[in-house]
């Protein structure tokens, strides 16, 4: 892999026990056994306004976070899913730094808490699809918390899965760079 290969990997959930972190943390060690230089970002440490469609694009907070997206080769957003879509806060981020996301390969890591939304990640990609222009992943993860013990990613299914996605993540971001 090409040196500066960087992968922005967004852990979207605010829930300090978030079940979607930890699919990210298990993401952060695959991509980066595959050469990828990841940059973590976690909605739980950066401190963003809510989108107002105005004065909120200028945040010191909003240009750190749009710059960091900007100047990478691919996207694995981690995010829980709560009543039928992808958090609040995952779409805000993407609200206040929509422009940097333009031609991005993305894929999707979700947890939720039952098997019924495990097509709430559609909305999400079909926006960044049709309004950035973003290559999608056609491999998503979604886990619920039978999935997870102890902090981490228990289920080796799931677990598989999440290294397949990141594989597919790098091969095509390093395809389309």
């Amino acid at each position: 892999m090409q040196k500066g290969f960087r992968i922005a990997l967004v852990s979207g959930s605010l829930n300090p026990e978030s079940l979607s972190r930890q699919m990210a943390l298990h993401a952060a060690n695959s991509l980066s056994s595959l050469g990828a230089e990841v940059d973590f970002i976690d909605l739980q440490e950066i401190k963003l306004p809510m989108c107002d469609g105005d004065t909120a694009y200028s945040d010191p907070e909003v240009e750190k976070t749009r710059s960091r997206i900007e100047t990478t080769a691919g996207i694995l957003v981690a995010a829980p899913v709560y009543n039928f879509y992808m958090n609040a806060a995952l779409k805000n981020l993407v609200e206040l730094t929509g422009s940097a996301w333009e031609g991005k390969v993305v894929g999707f890591l979700n947890a939720a808490g039952g098997y019924s939304s495990y097509m709430a990640v559609m909305s999400m990609a079909n926006s960044l699809m049709l309004d950035f222009r973003c290559i999608i992943v056609p491999r998503f993860v979604y886990a619920t918390s039978s999935a997870f013990r102890g902090g981490a990613v228990a289920d080796r299914k799931v677990a598989g899965r999440i290294d397949e996605l990141a594989k597919e993540l790098v091969r095509f971001a390093k395809a389309l760079s």
